[in-house]
């Protein structure tokens, strides 16, 4: 048995009509397309002080909304429902892919269900208060506090204001993803949960719902043709095994899916929902990550999930899946998704393209009993919907100690919420590394991971060598204007100091764009020099509001990188040099003589890299990755070992008749380039500071090669 494959993002004409807003079926990786209603379009909405139609699933604050209003704390959407006569003898559910915060929600003036949590996805069955081919009218009455300090809310800006606010962003209100309706057998599936981490054969949970789960007879069929039969407990979970005769494992390289369909009862009656994963066990073995038991370095990017007129919703599914495909081409193999569930549609790209994923929930930003139960309250229906994806290796929790007050160190109450949290997601899934609290004051966590933000390179270089050697254990955190506190990467004294995968999941510096890009050049470079850490994430992906800190604008068009090639510095094999640059577009002086600068090489390929490292002057400016040119200096050979950086090997280089930029590059022993790096040479000018306050700025030289 073979079934179609899943096309994301295609819409369905008998389902959406044309025009309608995300009129592609949400979601692929657990797919009933065959009878849906997209539920987007022109609703009527209420709200404080308005009145007038709004375009679902923007929210409120949105331009593509048409609404655009802020600060609205209580709304009403209405519209008049259908559902197709056909479905007459089948049971409808209603689902929602978000409402933020708390939906109330109505069928002809009768509720039919509450939700509230502004980032899970929710359903709620409607077959008794929906009649097939008959009119109805669909009201959602929403609350979206303007106070979010308590709520998960992640960076929606709050007011009375986060500690966090200058990183916050306009607010996602209201219903911010699509609603739509589905047919199902009179007993159903109502989640089916797929793992793979076994690699021969998927474990399959079918929870059901409808007329008579207890009992109900299930078969799970995999798209190679093996299948299980089950029957459901007295509870309705039915449990069991595919196992596959040649298993094809998920990687980046080779994602291979399996589609799983589900058939609950017998007949015209039955129930289908074809579900995806993958076979992959992603594991941590001491302070090293393994895929598929090959050794793994993660080289991530931040992902904030925000576009200029629609918020947190992707203004169409091409805008969505595209930014997978920009993040490959700058080079990263992770994503981090920020304290957002991103949209399953999303998640099933990254399975189908082999992108690595980093998920993680919102939070809120005070401590309390009760936030903290909130955050909690998020971590089964993330689980729950999210589970099957073989793209996401990491489950991530709270952020910064946010909603921790920034004090899990002085605060065992605090620090309690943090490994509870933990445990409490280690129960709903086994299969992945979670990591507690990202950026410091670890208490228990499977990755040992740190954010760390330094405008001076030379320090940076320095306290990257402290903190891979162990000799270094908190670091200076700017929490504010005026306010910089010393971060730990332990918040207990008894967390192990070896044993655990380091990870770098924050990091990037400079203001203008040519300044950040020569940031992420010689700071990725220095984290490359240091075989102890596992991987990295680099801070952005895209610009966010007044956050222009993303490697492309908020609109996805790449910046002025200054020559620079992202992916040249994110590849599996990059060139290390001893050398703390001056400044960007003048990385040295112009050299009056001829000079030598050492070079390592760092490789994180299944085999060995070897080569000789040459170099070339070439005009200022010129396009790097362009042709080769013919090298005029070249190093001894050197070879690098998988995850060891080699030994450096010294590249003497000539002297340049004035400003000019040396192309370096790594050439294998059949002269294809490998790896690419560049030096810029320029006048370096001391920076003006006439009219500065006396005694301010002297005694400080500037950095040179060494």
């Amino acid at each position: 048995m073979t079934l179609p494959p899943a096309a994301p993002g295609t819409p369905s004409p008998e389902a959406a009509p044309s025009g309608t807003p995300r009129a592609e079926y949400p979601r692929p990786d657990r797919d009933r397309s065959a009878r849906w209603l997209n539920l987007n379009g022109a609703w009527d909405f209420t709200a404080d002080g308005h009145e007038g139609p709004i375009t679902v699933p923007f929210a409120w604050e949105s331009r593509a909304s048409g609404v655009r209003r802020t600060w609205l704390e209580h709304a009403t959407y209405r519209r008049t429902v259908t559902a197709p006569a056909e479905w007459a003898g089948s049971r409808t559910v209603l689902s929602f892919g978000a409402v933020h915060h708390r939906a109330v929600v109505r069928i002809d003036g009768t509720v039919i269900g509450e939700h509230t949590g502004g980032y899970e996805s929710f359903e709620f069955d409607v077959t008794d208060a929906l009649a097939p081919g008959v009119p109805a009218v669909l009201e959602v009455e929403v609350h979206a506090p303007a106070d979010k300090r308590a709520i998960a809310h992640g960076k929606q800006r709050s007011i009375p204001r986060d500690d966090y606010d200058g990183v916050s962003f306009t607010p996602t209100s209201g219903i911010w993803q699509t609603v739509w309706l589905e047919a199902r057998g009179r007993t159903y599936a109502a989640s089916v949960a797929l793992r793979g981490d076994s690699l021969t054969g998927i474990d399959v949970t079918a929870v059901l719902a409808g007329d008579a789960p207890a009992g109900a007879r299930v078969t799970a069929t995999a798209d190679t043709g093996e299948s299980v039969t089950l029957t459901a407990d007295a509870d309705g979970v039915a449990k069991g095994r595919i196992d596959i005769a040649e298993p094809r494992l998920w990687s980046p390289a080779h994602p291979h899916l399996y589609r799983v369909e589900v058939r609950t009862g017998e007949g015209d009656g039955a129930d289908l929902v074809t579900a995806t994963t993958g076979l992959r066990r992603f594991e941590t073995r001491g302070e090293a990550l393994y895929l598929n038991g090959e050794r793994i370095y993660l080289r991530g990017v931040l992902d904030q999930g925000y576009w200029p007129d629609t918020g947190l919703t992707a203004p169409d599914a091409a805008a969505l899946l595209r930014d997978l495909e920009l993040a490959r081409g700058l080079g990263y193999n992770l994503v981090r998704k920020h304290l957002k569930f991103e949209e399953p549609l999303w998640l099933h790209e990254a399975d189908r393209t082999g992108m690595l994923v980093w998920a993680e929930p919102a939070c809120p930003s005070r401590f309390s009993p009760e936030a903290a139960a909130a955050f909690e309250a998020q971590l089964p229906a993330m689980v729950e919907r999210d589970g099957n994806h073989p793209s996401i290796v990491i489950w991530g929790l709270y952020n910064e100690e946010w909603g921790l007050d920034w004090d899990i160190p002085g605060s065992p109450a605090r620090a309690e919420a943090a490994a509870h949290a933990y445990e409490r997601l280690r129960e709903l899934d086994a299969t992945r590394p979670i990591v507690e609290n990202s950026g410091w004051s670890h208490v228990r966590t499977d990755l040992l991971d740190w954010h760390y933000y330094e405008p001076d390179l030379g320090e940076w270089k320095d306290a990257v060598a402290r903190l891979a050697a162990g000799e270094q254990e908190d670091f200076p955190v700017r929490l504010g204007p005026d306010f910089t506190v010393d971060k730990s990467l332990y918040g207990t004294a008894d967390f192990p100091r070896t044993g655990v995968p380091i990870v770098n999941s924050e990091y990037g510096e400079g203001f203008t764009s040519l300044e950040r890009a020569w940031h992420l050049r010689w700071e990725t470079q220095e984290l490359r020099r240091h075989d102890r850490f596992a991987g990295y994430v680099y801070t952005e992906f895209a610009d966010v509001e007044h956050e222009a800190a993303g490697l492309l604008d908020a609109d996805r068009r790449p910046k002025d990188w200054g020559g620079a090639v992202p992916a040249d510095a994110n590849a599996d094999t990059v060139l290390v040099l001893d050398l703390v640059p001056l400044a960007a577009g003048a990385d040295i002086t112009v050299p009056e003589a001829p000079f030598t600068v050492d070079v390592h090489v760092s490789h994180h390929g299944p085999e060995a890299a070897s080569g000789t490292v040459q170099a070339a002057w070439v005009p200022a400016g010129t396009p790097v990755g362009t042709a080769v040119p013919t090298a005029e200096t070249a190093s001894e050979p050197v070879k690098a070992e998988p995850f060891r950086l080699s030994p450096a090997v010294a590249l003497t280089v000539p002297a340049a008749a004035g400003p000019a930029r040396l192309l370096i590059w790594l050439a294998d022993d059949e002269g294809r380039v490998i790896a690419r790096a560049f030096l810029d040479a320029a006048e370096v000018e001391p920076p003006n500071r006439r009219g500065a306050r006396p005694g301010e700025f002297e005694g400080a030289p500037l950095p040179g090669i060494g």
